[in-house]
């Protein structure tokens, strides 16, 4: 799928933290690139710039916030206690190296 992701989102919208702007590419990678955003292909140039082996969002990228469950989070969460729906974005990237293909699968965001 093709296009802009259209994942305009505000800091609160299904909860979640923006966490950053930026990913690094896998050391070594080579155009052509191709990113994902939770399987949604961004498009260079409307969605993200690249650039010093940086890919940079438009838009922050959000991660659940586990931090409003305070020290037991991985038990409530774990024993199903509450549930989690918050916004928890997921950068992928696609690339070459040695005229071969790899991807990259949940790619660190680094802070801004």
């Amino acid at each position: 799928m093709s296009g802009s992701s259209g994942r305009g989102h505000g800091p609160s919208e299904k909860g979640g933290k923006a966490v950053g702007r930026r990913v690094r590419l896998p050391r070594g990678a080579e155009r052509p690139y191709t990113v994902f955003i939770n399987g949604t292909e961004q498009v260079e140039g409307t969605d993200y710039e690249v650039g010093n082996g940086v890919v940079i969002f438009r838009e922050p990228i959000v991660k659940e916030d586990l931090s409003e469950l305070g020290p037991f989070r991985k038990v409530v969460l774990g024993l199903g206690l509450v549930g989690n729906y918050q916004k928890n974005e997921v950068v992928d990237v696609q690339y070459r190296i040695a005229g071969a293909t790899h991807l990259a699968s949940d790619l660190e965001v680094l802070p801004d």
